[in-house]
């Protein structure tokens, strides 16, 4: 298993901001200062969220992929935020995510993180869920074969772990798996280690995320926020043993998305997160 970083860690400095939940650092990255942050902080791999690469042109992802080459670093692809495929009823961002496959190739990642839905868009009877999102679904494997890219589906607070499981276990395909994120089950109010057992056999990508409980309605998103790596209430070391036994060999990608106030120095979190992913190694 590899040290990652992914892009949306730096959401803020992308131009994202949380409404009445972040301030606007006042600054602007790109992709490309990105991605030498992350060698920089001697990570071995990137997740690069397409969010933040509106519209790109084959010489911004040839660029790209020359840059990852030079750096020797591996690269996951992220297609989705934050609604993708609107839990089936969107079935129009279907084009979209095929482009994306392509453009994935093109960059070097052999697998491409996908969002079915999000918190906004899931729906509560599992059965019409897995109904609208069964056809788009064979679709896009289908597709994402053609360019030999693996999709992994995130649980992405739209899908429990037994839904993201059968799901998958359904299309019973090597093309498609699971971008575990580590905390994201228990935003779902799911017990998130046993969720981890769940998904770690599947898992093809991860977000390495944890999170705390600040207060107010659990069923919000402002009730979560991150915190550093070990910091949290996630148990990392356990999550990081499901993936070891399951054979996972691709990246730990560290996400952080919406950091709790008692952190206010980003950089450090992010520092503080990547070294205790490394003491775990």
């Amino acid at each position: 298993m590899k040290i990652a970083i992914d892009s949306y860690t730096y959401h803020r400095q992308f131009g994202e901001v949380y409404a009445g939940l972040e301030e606007d650092p006042g600054y602007r990255i790109t992709m490309a200062s990105f991605v030498e942050q992350a060698h920089q902080l001697g990570a071995q791999g990137v997740s690069i969220e397409s969010c933040f690469l509106p519209e790109p042109s084959l010489a911004e992802i040839d660029a790209l992929r020359e840059q990852l080459d030079q750096l020797e670093l591996e690269c996951v692809w992220a297609w989705g935020h934050p609604g993708g495929l609107g839990s089936g009823r969107a079935p129009e961002q279907l084009a979209d995510l095929n482009r994306h496959a392509a453009l994935a190739a093109r960059a070097g990642a052999r697998v491409m993180r996908i969002c079915c839905g999000g918190r906004r868009t899931r729906i509560p009877d599992w059965a019409e869920h897995k109904s609208l999102l069964l056809p788009l679904l064979r679709e896009a494997v289908a597709h994402s074969r053609e360019h030999q890219v693996v999709l992994a589906i995130e649980n992405h607070i739209d899908l429990l772990a037994d839904e993201l499981v059968d799901l998958v276990e359904t299309i019973d395909s090597p093309w498609l798996g699971v971008c575990l994120d580590t905390a994201n089950n228990l935003r779902m109010l799911e017990d998130p280690g046993v969720a981890i057992d769940k998904l770690a056999p599947y898992t093809r990508a991860t977000h390495v995320k944890d999170v705390t409980a600040r207060g107010g309605d659990p069923r919000t998103f402002a009730f979560w926020p991150s915190v550093p790596v070990g910091q949290g209430l996630i148990d990392m070391r356990r999550a990081f043993d499901a993936l070891r036994h399951h054979g996972y060999q691709g990246l730990l990608a560290l996400e952080i998305d919406y950091l709790s106030p008692e952190y206010p120095d980003h950089e450090l979190a992010v520092r503080q997160s990547l070294d205790h992913m490394r003491s775990l190694l």
